[in-house]
Formats: C-alpha cells, sequence, structure tokens
C-alpha cells in the first residue's frame, strides 16, 4: 500500500493557492487525499499492533490525523491551510502525553518520527534520570534499531548541562535534549512506491526497544 500520487498533487497545488476560495472549490478533491491517508494510517495502525502492545487495532486513524486548518491567531503567516497530511499514533491518537508513531506527508518534506516530543517537566526528569543511571541500556536500545545519537532530533537541545548534571557525564549528549525522538526523512518516492506501508512498519519495528525505554522511564 501507498499514498496515492494525486494526494501529493493536491497538497502540491494547495502550496501555490493557499486560500478559502481555491480550497473550497477543490473540495472533492482534498476529501480524496484525505481519505487515502486515512485509509494508509489506519492500515499502519493495524500492522503495529501486531508488535507493539501500546497499540491495538481500536485506535481509529480519524482521531491520529491532525486538521489541516492552521491556527493563524498568533502566527505572522495567515495562510489557512497546511500543505501536509499528518499523524500521531497512540492510544490516545495525536493527543498521548508519552512515547507515539508520527508520521508526516508533505511535497519533498516527508518524515516519519518515533518518541516523546517536549515532554512535560515530570516527564522530562524521568527520562533524563533513567538515561543517567541505564545509560547502557538506552545505547542498547538505540543500537538494537540500527540507531545511532545522529538519528535523535536535536531540535531545542541544551547548551549547557541541565540542573543537577555535569558536562563531563557520559551521557550529557542525550541529557541536553529536550525530546527523545528518533526522526527518518523519507523522500516523496519513498512514500509513492507500492511497498510504502511495509517499508514504514519496518522503519517503526526497528524503534521499538528506544519506544520501550521510554515508556519504562515515564511508567505508562
Amino acid at each position: 500500500m501507498n499514498i496515492a500520487a494525486s494526494t501529493f498533487d493536491f497538497l502540491k497545488t494547495l502550496q501555490e493557492n493557499n486560500n478559502r476560495e481555491w480550497f473550497n472549490a477543490h473540495k472533492e478533491d482534498y476529501e480524496k487525499a484525505k481519505d487515502n491517508v486515512e485509509l494508509f494510517i489506519q492500515t499502519l495502525i493495524n500492522k503495529l499492533s501486531a508488535f507493539d502492545p501500546h497499540i491495538d487495532e481500536s485506535i481509529q486513524a480519524k482521531k491520529c490525523l491532525f486538521r489541516i486548518y492552521r491556527d493563524v491567531r498568533f502566527s505572522k503567516d495567515k495562510s489557512p491551510y497546511k500543505t501536509w497530511f499528518a499523524a500521531g499514533i497512540s492510544v490516545d491518537g495525536r493527543k498521548l502525553d508519552g512515547p507515539e508513531y508520527y508520521i508526516h506527508i508533505g511535497p519533498s518534506n516527508s518524515f516519519v518520527a518515533v518518541g516523546y516530543w517536549r515532554p512535560k517537566k515530570e516527564h522530562l526528569e524521568s527520562i533524563r534520570q533513567e538515561i543517567d543511571y541505564n545509560l547502557k541500556a538506552f545505547e542498547q536500545a538505540l543500537s538494537a534499531g540500527n540507531w545511532t545519537v545522529a538519528d535523535l532530533s536535536q531540535e531545542d537541545k541544551l547548551v549547557r548541562p541541565p540542573v543537577g548534571y555535569s558536562e563531563d557525564n557520559d551521557a550529557i549528549d542525550y541529557l541536553k535534549l529536550k525530546s527523545f525522538i528518533i526522526f527518518k526523512p523519507l523522500e516523496d518516492r519513498d512514500l509513492l512506491k507500492a511497498f510504502a506501508l511495509e517499508d514504514i512498519v519496518q522503519i517503526f519495528q526497528r524503534t521499538l526497544p528506544f519506544k520501550n525505554f521510554i515508556h519504562e522511564a515515564i511508567d505508562i
């Protein structure tokens, strides 16, 4: 299974016509693209449930998909629509305070990610503590899926060590992180090819030891 070429065509054209008049005139194209993505996500959920006990087939893709409508209240960019589709997959759909699967589908801007983005304070402290206490286990969780520190998102990484940790801590490169996410960019062709879904499932399966480490650190 794959993402249809027509879905990318819709998103590309939306980039050039990001206004309500055009969108309303092409609502049928939007619904077709959304249905394609929703079916892809639902099938992905079913595949994930086969190996991840935190995912089950009762999770509905429509609760995982983010709305295409942008919140422009506090943004200088007043474009009304996102030019991509995205979904966060967890037991609470896209709203979990914890580790989840994420897929982002956009022309020349697609990627998958797994982990916990900007954990709330108590969870961030728990993850850092668990890494500090069990650095070997954390690195084994990465290497088990053939991941390295280079595959972790560096977004908002601290310049100085977090409170309570020193620069000479063996885990300092991990402890400075503010999000704990494995990130893998995708080419458009990765999603358009016939076995796109199967390839993404394999990527996600390789992240499971890392994801489980985060679950255990915050006890959810």
